[in-house]
């Protein structure tokens, strides 16, 4: 047995309230998901005006990050990323259709070296998604140190 750190809806708060700030500081409309480690939905904020279609793109951002515990655009990267053609993981995003993101946004949330969630943005280029993403990373760290998981 293993202790499991679980994030609640006040941990995902500051996540989304950086997140956005960081959206409206770079001027792009984007979608905000949190999950947790399971990859069931904690928190959703779409910023007024962003696409319909990201909301179903940001929770599966969300997903694969904490599902596979990596950020989703090292699924592309150049050379080895293995979901390039002719690497290991080639057509993994057919494996869970319109759940398993493999670009930019997705995000794992760790915490003493387990993953306990995911965040996923969508509405931006892959630079705006990664700096929204890198908000959030941040905002998590704060949140965890100044509000350490309860034994």
């Amino acid at each position: 047995m293993h202790k499991i750190f679980r994030i609640t809806l006040d941990d995902a708060l500051p996540i989304l309230t950086a997140a956005r700030a960081k959206a409206d500081e770079i001027g792009v409309k984007q979608t905000l998901c949190v999950v947790d480690e399971s990859g069931n939905v904690i928190a959703l904020h779409r910023i007024p005006g962003a696409r319909l279609t990201g909301v179903d793109i940001s929770i599966a951002k969300a997903f694969t990050a904490a599902g596979h515990e990596r950020a989703t655009h090292k699924f592309n990267e150049p050379p080895n990323g293995p979901a390039l053609p002719g690497n290991e993981a080639f057509g993994i995003s057919h494996m869970l259709p319109g759940k398993f993101a493999i670009f930019v946004g997705g995000f794992p949330l760790e915490h003493e070296g387990q993953i306990v969630g995911g965040f996923g943005v969508s509405g931006g280029n892959g630079e705006q998604d990664k700096a929204v993403g890198a908000a959030a990373l941040e905002a998590f760290a704060a949140h965890i140190a100044e509000n350490p998981p309860q034994s």
